[in-house]
């Protein structure tokens, strides 16, 4: 087997020859591995010799198989000669010639592209600050009061508004039951306006484990025509019910939240914890920014096959996780009233983006690995694999038989690569918004004030002949 490689931007040609005695051999070797298949009359199956099953069957039998063969075979031998050659999307194959004295055939494949890294180093960027409000202090606070939330049984009064009762109903219009008008052990908080109008404010002041019939109406507009406007009285009976207490800021509440004394310090310890997370988002919107930056000094290209790989995973993922949920990935388009293509569509640009920065990162990897700015030792690695190991179900042994010890090494490789970025780049602290929108404003004001006076100066001097105003800075 002969090739020749053509390269041109972005894409690699391979020309291979097949000689006959190439040839002759692949197809020995088709009709070995596949004669179990044929019956020929005559001979018992497996045992009929090759020339006898291609005059039964045609003298092409075992061409389509042996064609496939040879492209493969002669594929992989091209690639493992030429590592430089990163195909992105399968060969589009093209059979060029085929008799008795030569076969060839040409295989062209999209190449990952080139990456020419621009500045990565000296870049001046705003930092990112998040402040924690009041707001968001209070909020969390009455998040955790929601979480412990007490439920009190109700035993010795009647039922009130806000109350969560557990009722068994059965509904009736004209004397007769109708579906979806019967329910038992149903939950229900009264004034959740759930259940059609006037139901629920006949049950106030029912006792637990009474039984009552109330009247109620259907709406006009009700979505069951056939009850829209009718009467209906449904038997009701109130099982059990519970009120919910919110538990109030105390000391007591505090307390139940951790190590606190009063209701001060768990408060003062809220905002700690905002403040850190903030911090921390603060840092990760850097570490993005910086890559993005990054990304956008580098030039290339990206071929369209690699972002539609990148959609199709995202497809693929998508689907994965909606299996998990008992949902096929067609219903989901079809209640959503979506497509694929749609889906596709929707999200090229972030794919392109995702697929960029994945280029980008890879090529500065490697730059700064050649350049000794990056290096991964081996107790690195085994450090990050026992540490995952202390909070997991696999030991360190069962990971690395795993042969996930490579995603380790990458793992850290991306965090030293962050670090660098971090490091040998300026992050600024913001500008003061408030101080710069009310300079912004005076100084609005200012020309404001200034074409007032001007256009106040030009009417009184109307009747006066029209000179053209010269700048000083013109004169000079």
């Amino acid at each position: 087997m002969n090739y020749e490689l053509e390269k041109s931007e972005g894409k690699a040609k391979f020309t291979f020859t097949i000689l006959p005695d190439e040839w002759e051999e692949e197809i020995n070797n088709v009709y070995f591995k596949s004669k179990n298949r044929f019956t020929v009359p005559g001979f018992r199956k497996g045992h009929a010799p090759r020339k006898i099953i291609e005059n039964y069957y045609g003298k092409g039998v075992f061409f389509d198989d042996a064609i496939n063969n040879c492209i493969k075979k002669s594929y992989t031998k091209a690639l493992d000669e030429h590592a430089e050659i990163y195909p992105v999307d399968e060969p589009k194959v093209d059979v060029e010639k085929f008799d008795e004295k030569e076969i060839k055939f040409t295989l062209e494949v999209t190449l990952k592209p080139e990456v020419k890294l621009g500045a990565y180093t000296g870049i001046i960027l705003e930092k990112v600050e998040y402040t924690v409000k009041q707001d968001e202090i209070k909020s969390r606070i009455e998040r955790d009061r929601k979480a412990h939330t007490r439920k009190i049984e109700i035993k010795d009064r009647p039922v009130q508004d806000g109350d969560k009762l557990t009722i068994d109903y059965s509904g009736k219009v004209n004397g007769k039951k109708f579906d979806g008008g019967t329910a038992e052990k149903q939950e229900l908080v009264i004034g959740s306006k759930t259940f059609i109008p006037g139901f629920e404010e006949q049950l106030i002041g029912m006792n637990i484990g009474e039984t009552k019939d109330i009247s109620v109406k259907f709406p006009e507009e009700y979505h069951a025509k056939e009850l829209a406007g009718k009467d209906a009285i449904f038997t009701v009976k109130v099982h059990s019910g519970v009120v919910e207490q919110v538990p109030e800021e105390t000391d007591d509440f505090a307390q139940e939240m951790g190590p606190y004394e009063t209701f001060a310090e768990y408060k003062k310890d809220v905002e700690k914890q905002l403040k850190e997370d903030a911090k921390n988002r603060a840092r990760i919107a850097d570490e993005n920014n910086i890559i993005e930056a990054v990304v956008a000094n580098a030039e290339f290209t990206v071929p369209d096959c690699m972002v539609e790989t990148e959609l199709n995973y995202e497809l693929n993922d998508l689907a994965y996780r909606l299996q998990a949920s008992g949902l096929k990935i067609e219903d989901y388009f079809k209640y959503t009233g979506s497509s694929v293509e749609e889906f596709k569509q929707e999200r090229r640009n972030d794919a392109l983006t995702s697929v960029k920065t994945r280029l980008v990162i890879e090529a500065l990897m490697k730059e700064l690995e050649a350049n000794g700015k990056i290096e991964v030792t081996d107790k690195e690695i085994e450090d990050r694999i026992n540490q995952f190991a202390e909070g997991g179900k696999m030991s360190a042994e069962d990971i690395k038989k795993s042969g996930q010890t490579e995603y380790f090494k990458h793992q850290i490789a991306m965090d030293k690569l962050t670090k660098f970025l971090m490091d040998n780049n300026t992050f600024t602290k913001p500008a003061n918004k408030s101080k710069k929108a009310e300079e912004t404003k005076k100084s609005e004001k200012s020309e404001s004030k200034a074409k007032s006076e001007e256009v106040k100066e030009d009417t009184l001097k109307e009747e006066k002949p029209k000179v053209k105003r010269t700048k000083k800075s013109e004169t000079k």
